[in-house]
C-alpha cells in the first residue's frame, strides 16, 4: 500500500504525518518543487518511524510514483499567500484558482505518465475545480477531492458543542463547493434521532441565530485558524489520512467528497461510499426546497470559476 504525496508544504506534512502516526499505509513517496524541503520533512518524520505502524516514508521525484495505489496533490498556493483570507469576499478560496490551475497542468499529465491508474485525491485549494481539471488531465486516473469532508466535520462540531454532545453523536452533512457556497443541510441534522433544530429549541435555543453562528463557525473556520498559526493544516492532515485509509482498505466508509456530478457538469460534494479507486457509489440526500436550490447555485457558483480557467 503506497500513497505519493505531492506538494509538501505545511498541508502535505500534515497529510504525511498523520498517515505516519495512523498507519494509513506502508510507504509514503514525498514530493516537491522544492527538493530539498521534501528530503528533508521526510528525513524528520522517518525518525519517528520506530514509534509508529510499519510505514516507510521517503523522498523522491515522479518515477518513485511507479506502483502507488493513491497520490494525493496538495501543491499550489495557500489562501494565505493568495490573499484568500477575507470574510468579505465571496470569492474565497476560488480567488487561488488561475494561480494554482497552472501548477496542476505541470503535475497531472507528469503524474499520470508513470502511475496511470492511481487514484488522484485532490487537497490543494480550490479543491473542486481542481479535481476537475485534473480529470481533463488524464484519461486513466480516477479523481476525487476532499470536498466538504472537513466542513462536514466542523458544522458536526459546531453544533455538538452547542447541545453538550459528542460530534461522533449528530448525524449532518455539508455540501456542495468547499468554500463560500456550500450548502448546510440542516433538515435532516439530527442528534439520537431527534431534530437538530427541536433538539436546540428544546434547551432554549434561539432558531435563527442557532442556525447563524453554527454556519459563521463553519464556514470561516479556515480563516480564524490561519489568522492564529498562518496556516489551516493539521484537520486537512487527518481527514486526507482517513480517506486513504477507507480507499486502500476498500471499507465503503460513506463521507461527502468531491466527484464529478453530471447533474451539474461539475465536480462537488455529495454523500458516498468510498473503497477502492475513490467513490463507488454516490447517495442523495433529501434536501429541502431551500437546500436544493442552494446546490444548485453553489453548482453554478463552480462552473462560473472552472469557465474562467478551461
Amino acid at each position: 500500500m503506497k500513497v505519493g504525496i505531492i506538494g509538501v508544504g505545511a498541508v502535505g506534512t500534515s497529510c504525511a504525518k498523520s498517515m505516519l502516526l495512523r498507519g494509513s499505509c506502508h510507504e509514503i513517496v514525498l514530493l516537491d518543487v522544492n527538493e530539498r524541503r521534501a528530503q528533508g520533512v521526510a528525513t524528520d518524520l522517518s525518525h519517528g518511524e520506530l514509534l509508529c505502524p510499519p510505514t516507510r516514508i521517503i523522498a523522491g521525484s515522479y518515477d518513485a510514483l511507479v506502483g502507488t495505489s493513491i497520490v494525493v496533490i496538495t501543491a499550489g498556493i495557500n489562501e494565505q499567500a493568495g490573499k484568500a483570507i477575507d470574510r468579505g469576499d465571496k470569492l474565497g478560496r476560488l480567488r487561488l484558482l488561475p494561480h494554482n490551475a497552472s501548477v496542476y497542468k505541470d503535475i497531472v499529465p507528469r503524474l499520470a505518465r508513470v502511475a496511470q491508474n492511481a487514484t488522484i485525491l485532490v487537497v490543494t485549494d480550490p479543491p473542486d475545480p481542481l479535481a476537475d481539471i485534473a480529470r481533463q488531465l488524464t484519461k486513466t486516473n480516477p479523481v476525487l477531492s476532499s470536498g466538504t469532508f472537513l466542513d462536514t466535520l466542523r458544522f458536526r462540531l459546531q453544533l455538538a458543542r452547542r447541545l453538550s454532545c459528542h460530534p461522533s453523536s449528530v448525524e449532518a452533512f455539508v455540501v456542495g463547493e468547499h468554500g463560500t457556497s456550500q450548502v448546510y443541510v440542516w433538515s435532516s441534522a439530527q442528534i439520537g434521532s431527534e431534530s437538530v433544530f427541536a433538539h436546540a429549541a428544546r434547551i432554549g435555543w434561539d432558531r435563527n441565530k442557532f442556525r447563524s453562528e453554527v454556519e459563521s463557525a463553519v464556514k470561516y473556520a479556515n480563516i480564524d485558524i490561519i489568522e492564529g498559526t498562518g496556516a489551516s493544516q493539521h484537520g486537512i492532515g487527518i481527514v486526507t489520512a482517513r480517506l486513504v485509509e477507507a480507499m486502500l482498505r476498500n471499507e465503503g466508509l460513506v463521507a461527502p467528497v468531491g466527484v464529478f456530478q453530471p447533474q451539474f457538469s461539475v465536480t462537488l460534494s455529495l454523500p458516498a461510499i468510498i473503497g477502492y479507486g475513490g467513490v463507488s457509489k454516490v447517495l442523495v440526500p433529501a434536501l429541502s426546497a431551500e437546500e436544493s436550490d442552494a446546490l444548485t447555485k453553489s453548482a453554478k457558483t463552480l462552473a462560473e470559476a472552472l469557465a474562467t480557467i478551461t
